[in-house]
């Protein structure tokens, strides 16, 4: 047993890389909301979630006034147990974004445990399915850029032997959208993977419409083009097309994943552990699409993700949006396209924790 005796949660601002912006918001900032745990046995977990811009606060608070407190006692080693003490706990804040933001920063900090004590990587410990996994690039491909970026960019991730790109579309004529992708399709040739989001930006009529104009350009898939709500819509786009409709970043619980695979409204499901409340959901979430045959290609996070990914035998992309190089030591090594899991005890993530206390929030 290794009872937790420590429980310490803190919020931590870190400044955008470069401009991102898609069809409905921009990228703010990250406020990182981090949990550290401590054990009887000396050890101490590390774990983390994000928001873009907003919500931090209401994070920590929650997690402070109401989830921390119940921690001390408890077996760090009974992963599950807990999550579902502290899930119980905030039963009237779920299924919801804060709630899952303020799980996943304790799990994630459980599951750093585990490893540690194991000495071994995250990816090994949480399945081991496979060393590497692709990687596409989605830093070259907002909705503000240029055409000329977009070429510039795809034709970057092409040299550096990345296997994808993904470009932000929702333009208000949807012809712009698709000269946009014909114009990197052009310039890259048939050899790199093209994926399009449009963050839930389109009603289900035009939704059909763009994805009719976007088949001739062999587009890996299509996200979110609908808000995430609306389960009925995607059903209708995915009969529609022969692109795969991607979807998961705005989904929050294991049912609504569910509910997405059960009526075959996505053909690719994009879990983000930080909003689906941690490593233990995500990978339930994982190999519930794996049953259905559905690759899964995480949202964000490619830090945390890249493991979890070769975790799986099913994770399909590690997306690439480097925003932790601030506060982090290292860079995440890429191998002919590949994202390696990092073998390092743990999570894999160096933090750099000088850096990280330069950006705390009072």
């Amino acid at each position: 047993m290794a009872t937790i005796t420590r429980a310490e949660a803190y919020l931590v601002d870190v400044e955008v890389e470069t401009v991102r912006t898609d069809a409905v918001q921009s990228f703010v900032k990250q406020e990182t909301i981090f949990v550290e745990v401590g054990t009887d046995d000396g050890l101490t977990g590390t774990g983390y979630a994000f928001t873009i811009g907003t919500g931090g606060s209401s994070v920590l608070a929650l997690l402070r006034d109401h989830l921390l407190p119940r921690l001390a006692g408890q077996d760090a080693a009974r992963i599950e147990a807990v999550w579902r003490d502290l899930f119980g706990a905030t039963r009237s804040t779920t299924v919801g974004v804060l709630t899952s933001l303020a799980l996943a920063a304790v799990d994630t900090a459980l599951w750093d445990l585990r490893c540690l004590r194991a000495d071994a990587p995250l990816w090994i410990v949480a399945g081991g399915a496979k060393p590497r996994v692709p990687l596409y690039d989605t830093e070259g491909g907002w909705l503000h850029l240029p055409v000329d970026d977009l070429v510039a960019g795809a034709k970057a991730a092409q040299a550096a032997g990345w296997l994808g790109v993904k470009l932000k579309i929702g333009k208000p004529d949807g012809r712009e959208d698709a000269e946009r992708v014909a114009a990197v399709r052009d310039a890259v040739g048939a050899g790199l993977e093209i994926m399009v989001d449009a963050n839930q930006s389109l009603t289900a009529a035009e939704a059909r419409r763009r994805a009719a104009m976007l088949e001739p350009l062999d587009v890996a898939w299509f996200e979110e083009p609908l808000p995430p709500d609306d389960v009925t819509g995607h059903v209708e786009v995915v009969r529609s097309t022969t692109l795969p409709v991607a979807v998961g970043e705005s989904l929050y619980s294991i049912g609504q994943f569910a509910e997405y695979l059960r009526r075959g409204a996505a053909g690719i499901v994009q879990p983000d552990a930080a909003r689906v409340g941690g490593i233990t959901p995500w990978l339930k979430i994982a190999h519930l699409a794996e049953a259905m045959n559905v690759a899964v290609c995480p949202h964000f996070l490619m830090e945390l993700h890249v493991s979890l990914a070769a975790a799986v035998p099913n994770g399909r992309y590690v997306e690439r949006i480097p925003q932790l190089r601030a506060i982090t030591v290292g860079e995440l090594e890429v191998v002919d396209g590949h994202a390696v899991a990092p073998s390092t005890p743990g999570l894999g993530i160096a933090w750099n924790r000088d850096a990280i206390e330069d950006r705390r929030v009072a």
